[in-house]
């Protein structure tokens, strides 16, 4: 049995979707950290690969697998703690998983949003600290 299975998402490309029951502040996702990048070098990383990093307290990260698939939503159901997407609340076995991008980005960042979520915002923006 695996905690998290990769496949095909409603909200965009692939998702991440629980592998079995998890409770409120249970780590659901480890970050995979074995490529940090210097902030020179995002400008170096292929056009395909873009999408895929994260800009996080200062640190940039090439996110892989299975990390790179949690898919935004603006009623997420995870938060992002210590490099880990973190349950919000209890997630039930085979929900997707979901974080906030607005909430841990720290770049000038903008995006259309497609979560379908009834409090979709629309745009995905970093959040005014």
């Amino acid at each position: 049995m695996f905690d998290i299975i990769v496949k095909k998402s409603k909200i965009n490309g692939s998702g991440v979707f629980a592998g079995k029951d998890f409770k409120k502040d249970e780590i659901v996702v480890r970050w995979d950290l074995s490529r940090l990048i210097k902030k020179s070098d995002v400008q170096k990383i292929s056009k395909e690969e873009k999408p895929y990093i994260a800009h996080v307290g200062g640190t940039y990260i090439l996110m892989q697998p299975p990390a790179r698939f949690v898919n935004h939503s603006c009623d997420s159901n995870t938060y992002v703690k210590d490099f880990c997407d973190v349950a919000k609340r209890d997630i039930s076995k085979g929900e997707e998983i979901t974080s906030d991008y607005s909430e841990t980005e720290t770049s000038d960042f903008k995006m259309n949003c497609n979560c379908g979520s009834k409090n979709c915002r629309g745009i995905i923006k970093r959040k005014k600290r």
